[in-house]
């Protein structure tokens, strides 16, 4: 219960992040958010973080590391493609984390894939490029892409290298590490938000919309939902708790339909049974651990 609400929380950071276009602008929903996180878990991280200091300040680089690529940059990313692109696309387009993991793993740490893993991911990567291409694949041969979609995707590609890298995580109290990284985000957001403000596309919340969104992103897809992750994996392991992250394309794509009154098309349906499909079959075939 508390994984599925977890990445509930985090499909709804697409669909959110959609419907504030308009309310506030990306890099200033992106800094408040980290902000406020920053300051709500401190109110009860602060023993732990004090004790973890030493080994924090040593390790301070990756944190930060951590919070910029990981946290600000993929937010940064995603706010900006959802002004280009529908929430449904940008749901769909986060089935390919999975995909991109195992390249960058392969390449970085020559982590090899079993043969059902290879075609689950194909299977997924088709989606996103059906998804992208809105349906006509040849688009993607004149390199006729969504620029929102192009976007996310780079989001995708930060939060992969993100993922890749926590094999280094020092070993600290998860509310020590999550205020230290929340706390590299936000830094990390300061010059983008100054960007923003210089191109004089800065727009403060100023209206119910606008503050609802800042409130809903910081406390829920941020702080409720590391709190309760970490939660579910203490009571299930990492190995169940990480098919839960298939959910996030799911539940993207139904909010989007419920709450933002978005119309899936036909090439939308055949992107996301390639796409879940593709991560259910990886899922399924991946090697054995020890």
């Amino acid at each position: 219960m508390l994984l599925t609400i977890t990445t509930l929380f985090w499909g709804g950071n697409v669909t959110v992040g959609k419907l504030a276009v308009g309310h506030v602008s990306p890099m200033v929903m992106n800094s408040m958010r980290w902000g406020i996180a920053f300051v709500v878990i401190s109110a009860f991280a602060m023993p732990q973080f004090r004790r973890d200091w030493p080994v924090i300040r040593k390790n301070w680089p990756l944190l930060f590391a951590y919070g910029a690529v990981g946290f600000a940059a993929f937010n940064a990313f995603l706010y900006s493609g959802l002004r280009f692109t529908s929430a449904i696309n940008g749901a769909i387009d986060q089935a390919a984390i999975p995909f991109l993991i195992f390249v960058l793993n392969f390449l970085f740490f020559r982590v090899r894939a079993s043969a059902a893993q290879l075609v689950g991911f194909a299977l997924t990567l088709a989606g996103v490029a059906v998804t992208v291409s809105h349906g006509e694949l040849s688009r993607l041969l004149g390199l006729e892409i969504n620029f929102g979609d192009f976007l996310v995707l780079m989001a995708v590609l930060c939060y992969s290298l993100y993922t890749v890298n926590l094999r280094y995580k020092p070993q600290l109290d998860w509310r020590a590490m999550a205020m230290a990284c929340f706390f590299g985000a936000f830094l990390a957001s300061l010059p983008m938000l100054a960007g923003e403000f210089a191109l004089g596309e800065a727009m403060l919340p100023h209206d119910l919309i606008g503050f609802g969104v800042i409130v809903f992103i910081s406390l829920f897809p941020s702080l409720a939902s590391q709190i309760m992750f970490i939660r579910g994996v203490e009571l299930i392991g990492p190995n169940r708790a990480g098919l839960f992250i298939n959910l996030i394309p799911v539940f993207g794509t139904v909010l989007a339909v419920v709450i933002l009154g978005e119309s899936p098309e036909g090439f939308h349906a055949v992107a996301f049974a390639l796409a879940i499909g593709g991560i259910a079959l990886a899922e399924w075939g991946k090697p054995k651990e020890a």
